[in-house]
């Protein structure tokens, strides 16, 4: 496997301008590739046009051209024909709905699997994991199925965080990925904060960003993950 994988948490980083903190970690992905393609699909609210000129001005500093998915007649082809993916946060079922829609789910994971970079961020890198069972985002569509691409074989919850506002009675984010790993107690779930992310170059797997990240599975629950962690045994799941 020749995997060159940036998976995000989120476009921001606190009060940071879009995708700011991201440029430098992006960049070593760039390498020779010229024309990346962007997939807004997860944007809800917001035209793909307008989705499409906030990457590039969040971008601009990277010695790449950026296009969007939606101006191409054949998604599959303009994918084939890109060096590079993007994939934009917003809504995760939203966002696998129309990657099925479009039949671009296999397809995405084979053109990793050569070696064409992926960046992820929010719902675009949680459809990066086995399912987005473990997604925050609302269900407003259902898309055929839970399964994602599949390029990390466990699951992902970026933007994590365990805080609850006081005198709030719901759960906290911690006790619903518990909740999944009491139906599901062998898959991993990797749950990383803002600011940080998952760097996957062929097998090795590292947590990237100066924030812990949390794995959940089994009765292991919200277990430390240290900042610039070797996580490469979850890729032999």
């Amino acid at each position: 496997m020749t995997a060159n994988i940036l998976l995000l948490s989120a476009s921001r980083e606190g009060d940071t301008p879009y995708l700011e903190h991201a440029v430098k970690l992006i960049q070593p992905l760039c390498g020779q590739t010229r024309q990346w393609i962007f997939i807004p699909y997860a944007g809800v609210g917001m035209s793909y046009d307008d989705y499409l000129e906030k990457v590039r001005t969040g971008l601009t500093d990277l010695p790449i051209t950026i296009k969007g998915i939606h101006e191409f007649s054949d998604p599959i082809q303009a994918i084939k024909d890109a060096d590079g993916i993007f994939v934009g946060g917003g809504n995760t079922f939203q966002l696998l709905n129309e990657l099925y829609r479009y039949d671009l789910i296999h397809l995405i994971k084979e053109q990793v699997a050569e070696g064409k970079p992926y960046v992820g961020w929010s719902a675009g890198s949680n459809i990066a994991g086995q399912s987005i069972r473990t997604t925050n985002d609302m269900p407003i569509v259902e898309p055929p199925s839970f399964t994602a691409i599949g390029l990390v074989p466990f699951q992902l919850n970026p933007h994590y965080s365990n805080y609850q506002a006081p005198g709030h009675n719901g759960e906290t984010r911690a006790q619903r990925l518990f909740e999944f790993t009491q139906v599901d107690p062998i898959t991993p779930i990797i749950a990383i904060q803002e600011g940080s992310a998952l760097r996957l170059t062929a097998n090795k797997l590292t947590l990237i960003g100066d924030k812990v990240g949390y794995l959940f599975q089994g009765e292991q629950q919200e277990v430390e993950l240290p900042a610039g962690s070797d996580l490469s045994q979850y890729m032999n799941l």
